[in-house]
């Protein structure tokens, strides 16, 4: 959280920094925040006390606040991606498409839809009926185990996650690869080595993030079941709640000079103030 918080406050005070590519920057950083709120704070209640126990209703609002920042994460690198796209394949049309307008809508866009798929989902978990036992396997509700516990047919609710589901998962990453693809195609015909140098370089930190988060989601959700499936897929849901928020300081921070030298000129002012 203080790492992200950094990076919104860098951004917000530093005008040199007062540019799409930072302003989505921005937004997924006050995501990460909201996607480690969600699950960490109630995780670490339950290691440190005997009663490991949520409500329905705090599972419910767990869940659909869990589908809004997850989802919303993909979506906004994948218009991440679009903005690196319109910068190296398309620079002359850069400030023309992406405006101040343009990105608004985009990331006003990204909620709307990521609300509206949460709601559809949580709807119809909503109508299940939960009768049996009630231990989520899980260290967050999740709703693969929920449905799990259900004693209703889940049919419907599955066949749900297999296609919209996926679709909101799988949409972002092929728009992403597409992108980069038509970027990595541009910057090799490029002569200079420094102007190929410095264009990779705006797209690494970007990359390693989107290498981060997807990779360990589809680890999780496509890969073979086993016996110990369950502790697996908990082991590695930590990697994209937990950890993949708090690298993506570190990789827009370490990786990016840009962030550095807003740093670096917010550290000087503030010891100039101080003399």
């Amino acid at each position: 959280m203080l790492g992200n918080a950094t990076i919104m406050a860098l951004i917000i005070m530093d005008s040199q920094l007062h540019t799409p590519m930072y302003f989505f920057l921005n937004n997924l950083s006050l995501v990460d925040i909201c996607f480690t709120s969600v699950t960490v704070p109630k995780m670490l209640q339950n290691m440190m006390s005997k009663s490991k126990s949520i409500s329905f209703h705090g599972c419910i609002v767990q869940l659909y606040s869990l589908f809004c920042t997850g989802s919303m994460e993909c979506f906004l690198l994948a218009v991440m991606a679009y903005d690196r796209y319109v910068a190296i394949c398309k620079p002359l049309h850069y400030t023309l498409l992406m405006n101040k307008t343009s990105c608004l809508l985009l990331v006003a866009g990204c909620w709307v839809f990521t609300l509206l798929h949460s709601l559809l989902h949580i709807i119809m978990v909503m109508r299940l009926s939960f009768c049996g036992p009630n231990t989520i396997h899980h260290f967050f509700c999740d709703l693969p185990p929920l449905l799990k516990l259900s004693c209703s047919d889940t049919s419907i609710n599955e066949i749900l996650i297999f296609t919209e589901g996926s679709l909101v998962t799988m949409s972002p990453f092929v728009f992403i690869v597409a992108s980069y693809v038509r970027i990595i195609s541009t910057i090799l015909q490029i002569h200079s080595s420094e102007g190929r140098y410095k264009a990779f370089s705006t797209c690494s930190s970007h990359l390693t993030v989107v290498a981060l988060f997807f990779g360990t989601i589809f680890f999780t959700y496509f890969r073979p079941t086993s016996v110990n499936a369950l502790e697996k897929e908990s082991v590695v849901t930590v990697m994209y709640t937990v950890l993949t928020p708090l690298f993506n300081p570190f990789i827009y921070s370490l990786r990016n000079n840009e962030m550095k030298g807003a740093l670096k000129r917010t550290f000087r002012i503030y010891n100039l103030r101080k003399e």
